[in-house]
């Protein structure tokens, strides 16, 4: 590739489109976050001022349940002094920074990820593309690559800082191409191995590398005259270790402490994740998570040795729950196990850093289990973040696979809470505990676009139980979380109303299929039936109520604005929290 061929996709069109798009979605988003206030103009349509009192901003939409503004991005226009201005999204968070509060030190980092997420449209809309009803029919990592709006409540989502555009093609999940770790032999010094009950080091590693690749790495170190039982391997983003190890780590890899062994010979695909990587050689072996010293979407995605090491345990036990409660088996509910992790500490900089530091996060992989090998005849697997997809011509996957089912619409969608809802409100109700069951967490398994069930993921570094008093295994301890009374429920109200139902909803109802009322009627009927199918948890149930009048609005962006390298600290989730008044609960009254 040329230098010149690798920006191709930034013509003039393309990148008009994406402007548009995105603007779309910032007055939406910021809308819904209260940053900016849309004022109607008596035509119908609604006006935004920028903060000189002369920038105006003009657009038609349809206000949704739980204020979703879902605005026409072809009706958008800008005005100053009565001439009209092309939309230029740079210009649009300068014009809005002291609305947005932007600090003068975030606002230039802010624009570098809005321009990464908007040469990412580029590439997209650059792409051949495909429809809705024909990605419905794809394979797995089709799905997964077909991909094209990210989070749908973050405006910057695609920021990505530090990958170049030749890493961006080799990297990026919309790019979809194959791509082999790196792997590194760590010194047991520096670096532990952790497992899941019945795995051990040696038999795991073969399995996965294959035994000519392992006797192939262990002869890299024998030619060193090293021995390789002192040495653990780990797996490496290729990206991490040209740009970040190579150099930061340069003192490990003279001395010995790493050795670098080469590339692996199985090809990978890179997920919506980013740093997480689907075995395309042996779809049934273990995907790989990274750690990947990128900024994106408000945080540097390391992964800290020290998290990893209780990782499969906590795995293990979660998986163990499930598997013992008999509301939960009955779901089909499962998750894919974060099997065994490997982590370096580079002694140095941890000496010379707290726990939150970067440093402390640039060496450490995982190993999760693939959905595949537990597919029966005729199933198929999609991320759920496809449902809130929508295609070049506006038609959802929800929709495509609605009409591939043949089921009515309010009834596919009860298939559907009933494999991904109840689990969650089972979860929270029976023991307190909660995930982030957001749409790139969760893998659908689906017959004939039909949700049959749910398979949760990222799972030791997401899930909180937050009763003080529960029982957990030492290994554990460590996702029991200090949440108040008051914000517990928000694990649902905002995870799964506000910022996944909420679009789903909108995109049913604009594109005719199912309309909003009946989607959220669906929604507090299945509701009701889980409670009626525990009448034992009636007091929590009336405690933490799912038909209450209103809740508050915890604002995603607005963490991000504030601090787009490290928007919450994982240790309290609730400390961070940007509330902003109450949200009418569209299950209110049903």
């Amino acid at each position: 590739m040329t230098p010149s061929d690798a920006v191709a996709h930034l013509s003039p069109h393309h990148w008009a489109r994406a402007n548009r798009l995105l603007i779309r979605k910032a007055l939406a988003e910021f809308a819904h976050e209260r940053l900016l206030t849309p004022r109607a103009t008596g035509d119908g349509g609604y006006a935004v001022l920028g903060d000189d009192g002369r920038t105006r901003y003009t657009f038609t939409a349809v206000l949704r349940a739980l204020d979703h503004w879902q605005i026409d991005a072809d009706s958008i226009t800008r005005h100053r002094d009565g001439d009209e201005l092309p939309l230029a999204a740079l210009d649009f968070f300068i014009e809005m920074q002291k609305s947005l509060h932007l600090s003068e030190e975030i606002l230039p980092v802010y624009l570098e990820e809005i321009s990464s997420t908007l040469s990412g449209t580029c590439y997209k809309l650059a792409k051949p593309q495909v429809t809705a009803a024909d990605l419905a029919r794809s394979g797995f990592q089709d799905i997964e690559a077909g991909m094209t709006e990210g989070h749908p409540c973050f405006v910057a989502n695609n920021g990505r800082l530090g990958f170049g555009i030749h890493e961006y093609h080799a990297y990026a999940p919309e790019a979809a191409s194959p791509v082999r770790l790196v792997w590194l032999a760590a010194h047991r010094s520096r670096a532990a191995f952790t497992a899941g009950a019945g795995i051990d080091y040696e038999p795991f590693l073969r399995e996965e590398l294959g035994e000519e690749t392992v006797e192939r790495f262990h002869g890299v170190l024998r030619a060193r005259d090293l021995d390789p039982g002192d040495y653990l391997l780990i797996p490496v983003h290729p990206w991490q270790w040209w740009n970040k190890l190579s150099v930061t780590f340069a003192a490990e890899v003279a001395r010995g402490h790493l050795v670098c062994l080469g590339e692996g010979d199985d090809e990978y695909l890179a997920q919506q994740s980013i740093r997480t990587f689907f075995n395309t050689t042996s779809p049934g072996k273990h995907y790989v998570k990274t750690a990947l010293s990128v900024i994106n979407m408000g945080f540097m995605r390391g992964l800290s040795a020290a998290y990893m090491e209780a990782t499969p345990a906590i795995n293990d036990w979660l998986a163990q729950l499930i598997d013992n409660d008999p509301v939960l088996r009955s779901t089909g509910v499962s998750i894919i196990r974060e099997r065994a992790a490997v982590g370096y500490r580079h002694l140095e900089y941890e000496a010379a850093t707290d726990r939150h530091s970067p440093y402390r996060k640039m060496l450490a992989a995982l190993w999760r289990e693939s959905p595949v090998p537990r597919l029966a005849q005729g199933e198929s697997l999609a991320t759920m973040a496809s449902l809130v997809h929508v295609d070049h011509e506006g038609a959802s996957f929800a929709g495509a696979l609605i009409e591939r089912s043949g089921l009515a619409p309010a009834q596919w969608l009860r298939r559907y809470l009933e494999a991904y809802y109840t689990p969650l409100l089972h979860s929270f109700y029976a023991y307190d505990l909660v995930y982030m069951p957001h749409g790139e967490n969760v893998v659908l398994v689906l017959r004939d676009g039909v949700v049959e069930r749910a398979v949760y993921k990222d799972i030791a570094e997401e899930i909180a139980v937050m009763d003080p008093d529960a029982v957990l295994p030492p290994a554990v301890e460590r996702v029991r979380v200090d949440v108040p009374e008051d914000m517990k429920l928000l694990s649902v109200f905002t995870d799964v109303f506000d910022c996944f139902f909420r679009f789903l909803a909108a995109n049913l109802a604009a594109e005719g299929i199912l309309p909003e009322d009946d989607f959220w009627r669906t929604v507090a009927e299945v509701t009701r039936d889980y409670q009626r199918s525990v009448p034992e948890l009636a007091e929590k149930f009336e405690r933490y109520d799912l038909f209450a009048p209103e809740f508050a609005l915890s604002c995603l962006n607005r963490l991000q604005l504030r601090d787009n390298r490290q928007m919450v600290d994982l240790t309290d989730p609730s400390g961070a929290l940007q509330l902003v008044g109450t949200l009418r609960n569209p299950l209110a009254g049903r």
